[in-house]
């Protein structure tokens, strides 16, 4: 009963990694814009965690740290932007291309951490942050040096460019923490996705009837249960098995691609995606590792 007490939180979270993977799976069987799929998203996905946060009897907290919130704004507006470039991304480019590029976005944070937040960039952070550098080359390499879609190339890497943003403003928000952090954020995203979509084309979406079942999936389960998982479980796992267990993300999210939508992957593009994912790793681990040693 114990042991089983203990693994729940990791099971929730790899639960979550695999629902966060299974996004663009999910987005495939809807044709709607990629911002008007996120505006859906995180409308339900907002409020359906804003629902468990108050029915689980917590209370707000944010208005006693204004500063903070102001990050986290940025952050959810950061979330919100991320999510656009990257959903285009996924139509542009496909679901497994799309993913590897926005998972750069935490090796771009490591990049930018020593500038930010005074921690020290060590040799093996450099050399991950090389490898994976190289294996975005690999995987777009053939785009590159073709004419191929530059603009789904661009909608990837910018997606990586805001989670980066996302991430850096969410640090800052150190007070506001667990299910109310992630609630707040999402409802922001969605705040910021409906102020876009409604100065581009106003609010009437013309949904298909047989649409909202993935579109509902894709809300409730992938993003507010999922969300919900991630945050209740990342805090009651130690920070190396958070870390490196978060690559199940990009691997599962190229592992469905390739299964469920057949998008097939040159032996250049499965050695960069190696690059990436493995150059990532590599850092946070060996990275901590030397941090363990020194300490």
């Amino acid at each position: 009963m114990n042991k089983l007490s203990t693994n729940s939180p990791f099971i929730k979270y790899l639960i979550a990694l695999l629902l966060f993977g299974s996004n663009g799976i999910v987005a495939s069987f809807i044709t709607l814009t990629s911002y008007e799929i996120v505006l859906l998203r995180t409308f339900i996905g907002s409020i359906f965690l804003l629902a468990i946060f108050f029915i689980t009897g917590n209370k707000l907290t944010f208005f006693k740290h204004k500063k903070q919130f102001a990050f986290l704004a940025v952050s959810g507006v950061a979330m919100g932007t991320s999510w656009m470039f990257l959903y285009e991304a996924y139509h542009q480019i496909g679901v497994s291309i799309a993913s590897l590029l926005y998972y750069c976005g935490p090796v771009i944070v490591m990049a930018l951490s020593p500038l930010i937040f005074k921690e020290k960039l060590t040799a093996v952070k450099i050399i991950g942050f090389i490898a994976v550098l190289g294996g975005i080359f690999l995987v777009n390499g053939n785009s590159f040096g073709s004419g191929g879609n530059g603009f789904g190339i661009f909608c990837g890497l910018m997606s990586a460019v805001m989670y980066s943003f996302m991430v850096i403003f969410n640090k800052k928000a150190k007070d506001i923490t667990g299910l109310e952090n992630s609630a707040l954020q999402l409802f922001i995203s969605f705040l910021t996705v409906a102020v876009f979509v409604g100065i581009k084309q106003g609010f009437a979406i013309a949904v298909p009837s047989n649409e909202w079942i993935p579109i509902l999936i894709l809300g409730l389960v992938n993003t507010g249960t999922g969300c919900y998982f991630y945050f209740s479980s990342i805090g009651k796992l130690n920070v190396q098995t958070v870390a490196v267990c978060g690559y199940l993300e990009p691997l599962s999210a190229v592992v469905f691609s390739v299964i469920f939508l057949r998008e097939a992957m040159l032996p250049m593009q499965i050695a960069g995606a190696i690059l990436i994912i493995g150059g990532a790793i590599f850092a946070e681990l060996m990275g901590k590792r030397q941090v363990d040693t020194i300490t």
